[in-house]
């Protein structure tokens, strides 16, 4: 009997023994650690939104002739953009801005003797901001027609804006975490593991250039507003357990 129980008890312990050096060469083959990659979302797009504004004047040493001449000028802008298919709820004037203009005076010597007064200095802007960006760019382009009319606007480059940008971000964010996943699955399995849970997510700085530009990443993000053909990316910077 005595015999007996010793022969079970030295089987038990060769099945014991094997689970654990099973175990131990299991443990041995895997893969241990983390994975950290960068995945990148990417998106070409075309602006819907345009802001386009110029700033015209008037000079006088009557003030209120500077006015008149001022509030001509603006009548004249008006009714050229109208003419183009600019509404009025499209066209933004700021309040006028007056400056007295004076010139130095200096006598023979050269010393200073005092200044001149030579007249009120009158500016007024305007800001159109639309979403049929073909129109907008044409007028931007054929101002100077004013000229003719004796008028000066002096134009600004357009600005490019997207307005559903907040979907486009949501939209990168989902690549840039697809693009991750995807590279960490190929360093673990080219390491002989399989990647685990996800233990950190991290967004990176949302970008906007111009498409075909030369502009530069930046730390604090770029945000192009020149170009009306943009490329916006993001990354995302994971980790996972490996298994």
């Amino acid at each position: 009997m005595k015999q007996y129980a010793n022969a079970i008890i030295f089987g038990l312990a060769i099945v014991i023994s094997s689970i654990f050096l099973g175990k131990a060469y299991t443990d041995r083959t895997k893969t241990e650690g983390e994975i950290r990659v960068t995945g990148l979302g990417k998106a070409d797009f075309s602006s819907d939104l345009v802001v386009w504004e110029g700033r015209f004047g008037a000079q006088n040493k009557d003030l209120k002739l500077a006015y008149e001449t001022l509030k001509h000028n603006k009548s004249v802008i008006s009714n050229y953009l109208t003419d183009k298919g600019i509404s009025q709820d499209e066209m933004v004037f700021s309040a006028v801005n007056t400056n007295r203009k004076n010139r130095s005076l200096y006598a023979s010597n050269g010393n200073y003797i005092g200044e001149e007064f030579v007249g009120y200095e009158l500016n007024q802007s305007i800001q159109i901001e639309s979403k049929d960006v073909d129109k907008i760019e044409r007028v931007s382009r054929e101002i100077t027609e004013l000229l003719n009319e004796g008028v000066q606007l002096y134009s600004e480059a357009p600005r490019y804006y997207y307005t559903k940008l907040a979907d486009l971000k949501i939209e990168m964010i989902s690549k840039a975490t697809e693009d991750a996943r995807i590279r960490a699955e190929n360093i673990a399995e080219n390491s002989g593991g399989r990647i685990g849970d996800l233990t950190s997510a991290k967004m990176g700085v949302f970008q906007i250039t111009g498409q075909n530009s030369k502009e530069d990443y930046s730390w604090g993000g770029t945000f192009n507003t020149a170009s009306r053909e943009k490329t916006a990316s993001i990354t995302m910077k994971l980790v996972y357990q490996v298994d």
